[in-house]
């Protein structure tokens, strides 16, 4: 199975300004294991909330810094030389360059922040 089949990384921008964003309603409407919703853009940087559970493959973004906030569940970074575990209400940026893999041993809400020239997937 190709990564595209594995995960569901939805790139289009749901929201615009001046609209709310309703994050709980949103994380209940998931209902795959992996998926990924752009929320919207804040001047040159992305917002997208994961709902996720399992692993994504090893990657890094040459380019782009990634932050990761952790709404429920605990979400693992394995970084080359260190596991960074996430517990709620707790966040954690990879800088760009670095590799990375992020796994969820449970169902897991995530808000991402991140360049809007990011390749979600990697370099």
């Amino acid at each position: 199975m190709n990564d595209n089949d594995k995960y569901s990384i939805d790139l289009e921008i749901r929201f615009n300004p001046l609209e709310i964003i309703d994050i709980p309603q949103l994380i209940m409407e998931c209902t795959k294991k992996w998926q990924n919703i752009s929320l919207c853009e804040i001047n040159d940087s992305l917002v997208r909330l994961a709902v996720i559970e399992g692993e994504f493959h090893w990657h890094k973004h040459e380019r782009e810094d990634e932050f990761f906030y952790v709404i429920e569940g605990n979400l693992l970074i394995d970084l080359e030389d260190k596991l960074i575990e996430l517990k709620p209400k707790q966040g954690f940026t990879v800088p760009k360059g670095v590799l990375h893999r992020t796994r969820a041993p449970s169902r897991t809400s995530v808000l991402v922040i991140e360049k809007n020239t990011i390749k979600p997937t990697g370099d």
